[in-house]
């Protein structure tokens, strides 16, 4: 499991022209469910992403966790996340979870974040064509994976 953790200032989602999400200072994490992962896998990342120290404190060192700063979050669907580009010029995608499996787990990662008790959860739908507004704090952005419902 795979998530692409970025630091905002803002972020929104839109689908058909319409947005269907958005946020203010906080995370915006693309998420990937690959072959094999678990809901054991989903809780740690969950915990992981709100309980980073990646904000900065009043020294200007990346030291405050999104919940420390009150934040928000926007949680997108990516499978592109598995995406494997080393053979050819094509991805390839078997790493992947298929979508009924992936669908399951982006729901309940979406809900293990709002457990944590963040400020505001915003998403996208899963398997949507959808367009995201980024606006990258710092830029700051960590690539968080999950196996087994461990770090890897």
């Amino acid at each position: 499991m795979k998530a692409l953790v970025q630091r905002v200032t803002e972020g929104s989602v839109s689908i058909d022209g319409e947005v269907v999400g958005s946020i203010g200072k906080g995370l915006v994490i693309l998420f990937g469910a690959g072959k094999g992962d678990t809901e054991k896998d989903a809780k740690y990342l969950a915990e992981k992403c709100v309980n980073l120290r990646i904000f900065n404190d009043e020294e200007g060192r990346m030291n405050r966790s999104l919940l420390d700063i009150e934040g928000e979050v926007l949680i997108i669907s990516q499978f592109t996340l598995y995406g494997d580009c080393r053979k050819g010029r094509r991805p390839g995608f078997s790493d992947a979870a298929l979508p009924e499996e992936a669908e399951k787990l982006y729901e309940l990662f979406k809900s293990l974040i709002r457990e944590q008790n963040v400020k505001k959860v915003a998403c996208g739908r899963f398997g949507a064509d959808m367009k995201v507004k980024i606006f990258n704090d710092g830029p700051v952005t960590f690539m968080l994976e999950a196996e087994n419902g461990v770090g890897i």
